[in-house]
């Protein structure tokens, strides 16, 4: 299923990230939906389609679904009340596409936390000693849009810097460093 125009949040999608130690590294995101997107429907279809499929029916009690009220992460950026939210992940590396899909590497900077991109993910039921649920598996993103960042914010551009000239520091003495600990101590 592709999801689309929707913000991530806490992408891991470059490098693996074990989360408990021993635990195997998986890629994941956090995918945000506002509630009054089109895709909430889309994806309640898809859960309730999984749902029928693995417990034809009735809902088995004490079944979890990766979708969550975004009211439960009030307080940190992109969540609240006007949102719905779930995490997908994998072991395996998801593709990373920018708008013209071409690909994305680390490096390009997106897609970043804020952004806004279109998700390919399944949804399976787990039926196990771990409990029922229904979880979404991440296979690849495509950046679609800049959105304000999440957290840190983006990196400096070269323009916030000024050109140097050797010889800008060429005649220059060193400052002198008495009294730089004191207000250290």
């Amino acid at each position: 299923m592709i999801i689309n125009n929707i913000r991530i949040s806490f992408p891991n999608i470059f490098r693996p990230k074990a989360f408990n130690p021993g635990d195997t590294g998986k890629y994941s995101v956090g995918i945000i939906i506002e509630k009054n997107s089109p895709e909430i429907e889309r994806i309640k279809a898809e859960l309730q389609a999984v749902r029928d499929a693995k417990w034809p029916g009735k809902k088995p009690q004490s079944l979890k679904i990766c979708l969550t009220d975004g009211k439960e992460k009030e307080g940190t950026n992109g969540y609240g009340d006007h949102v719905m939210y779930f995490n997908a992940s994998n072991t395996s590396r998801p593709l990373v596409l920018d708008k013209d899909k071409s690909p994305l590497v680390e490096d390009d900077g997106r897609p970043y936390a804020g952004c806004y991109c279109n998700v390919s993910i399944d949804f399976w039921a787990q039926d196990n000693q771990f409990g029922k649920r229904i979880n979404a598996s991440l296979k690849g993103l495509q950046f679609v849009a800049d959105g304000e960042p999440f957290g840190g914010g983006a990196a400096a551009s070269a323009d916030d810097f000024d050109v140097i000239e050797d010889d800008d520091f060429a005649n220059k003495e060193t400052p002198d460093k008495t009294g730089t600990d004191d207000f250290l101590k």
